[in-house]
C-alpha cells in the first residue's frame, strides 16, 4: 500500500469531534432529553376504547381493500378520476409556464436585485403554504369543485418549479455565458443560447416529476372539497363503503405507477 493510499484511506477509526466535550454536561443533556420524552409521552391522552373501535374499522377497511368493488360506484370513480387528471395536467402546464419567468427572475446571475427579491418572495410564499391549506382557503373563496383544486396545484407548482429552476440557473457553467456575452448578445439572446441549453433537460425532468406530484396531491386536496378522486374517496369512507374506497385507492396506485414508469422512460428518452 502506497503512502498516498494510506493518506486517502486511513486504516484506524477516529472519533468524530463532539459538540459538548464535558462528560458531565453530556450526561445532563441525555437525562434531560429522556425526561422530556417521558413527559411528552405521558401527556398524550389515549382513549383505548376509541383505539379498539379504530382497529375494528381498520380491519374492515383492509378487508374492503382486499375485496375492492369497482362496479357499484364506478360512475363516481370515473368522474373523479377525470377531474383529477384534468386538474393535474392543466395545473402543471399553467404552473410551469408561470414558473419559468419567475425562476429566471429569481436567479441572481441574471436578474437585477429588485426583480430577484420580488421573485424570491413569490417563491417563498408559495413554498411556505401547504397545498391542503391553500385548498381550504380557495374552496372557501370559490366553492367546492375542481376549479379550487386547479388553482391550488398551479400555485404549488410555481413554488416548486421556480425554486429549483432558479437554483439550476445560478449553477450553470459561466464560461458558456461569458462566451455569449463576449459576442455582444442581448439579455434575451444570453438566456436563449447560454442558459436554456443547460437547464432545459432539468426543467423537463422537474415538470414530469411535478406532474406525478400533482396527481397525488389532487387526491389529498379533494378531501377538503377541491374536487377530483379525493372527494370520491372521502365520500366512500364517510359512508363506510370500504370496498369502494379500496377500489379508489387501487386506481390511484395504478395511475401513479403508470405516471412513474412513463415519466422515467420519457426523461431517459429526452436526455
Amino acid at each position: 500500500m502506497t503512502a498516498t493510499s494510506q493518506t486517502t484511506y486511513p486504516s484506524t477509526w477516529r472519533r468524530p469531534p463532539q459538540i459538548v466535550k464535558d462528560r458531565r454536561w453530556r450526561l445532563i443533556l441525555q437525562i434531560g432529553i429522556l425526561a422530556y420524552l417521558v413527559v411528552a409521552m405521558g401527556s398524550v391522552e389515549v382513549d383505548w376504547a376509541r383505539v379498539s373501535i379504530g382497529l375494528e374499522r381498520g380491519q374492515r377497511f383492509i378487508m374492503g381493500f382486499l375485496q375492492p368493488d369497482f362496479t357499484s360506484r364506478w360512475n363516481d370513480i370515473y368522474r373523479g378520476l377525470i377531474e383529477s387528471l384534468t386538474m393535474t395536467l392543466t395545473s402543471t402546464v399553467v404552473g410551469v409556464l408561470i414558473s419559468v419567468p419567475i425562476g429566471i427572475g429569481a436567479a441572481r446571475n441574471l436578474a437585477p436585485a429588485w426583480i430577484y427579491y420580488i421573485c424570491r418572495s413569490i417563491i417563498a410564499v408559495s413554498r411556505a403554504l401547504q397545498e391542503i391549506i391553500i385548498a381550504i382557503f380557495l374552496v372557501a373563496m370559490f366553492g367546492f369543485g375542481p376549479f379550487a383544486g386547479f388553482l391550488t396545484l398551479s400555485f404549488a407548482t410555481i413554488g416548486f418549479i421556480a425554486k429549483l429552476l432558479a437554483d439550476d440557473i445560478e449553477e450553470i457553467d459561466e464560461t458558456q455565458a461569458e462566451a455569449v456575452r463576449a459576442t455582444g448578445a442581448s439579455w434575451s439572446q444570453l438566456v436563449n443560447y447560454a442558459v436554456q441549453p443547460q437547464v432545459m433537460p432539468r426543467l423537463i425532468g422537474l415538470s414530469l416529476y411535478r406532474l406525478d406530484i400533482n396527481f397525488r396531491e389532487s387526491a389529498v386536496i379533494g378531501i377538503v372539497g377541491a374536487g377530483g378522486i379525493g372527494a370520491t374517496l372521502n365520500t366512500a369512507i364517510d359512508r363506510y363503503e370500504y370496498d369502494s374506497a379500496g377500489a379508489i385507492l387501487l386506481v390511484i396506485i395504478a395511475i401513479v405507477m403508470v405516471a412513474e414508469y412513463g415519466s422515467s422512460y420519457l426523461r431517459k428518452f429526452l436526455q
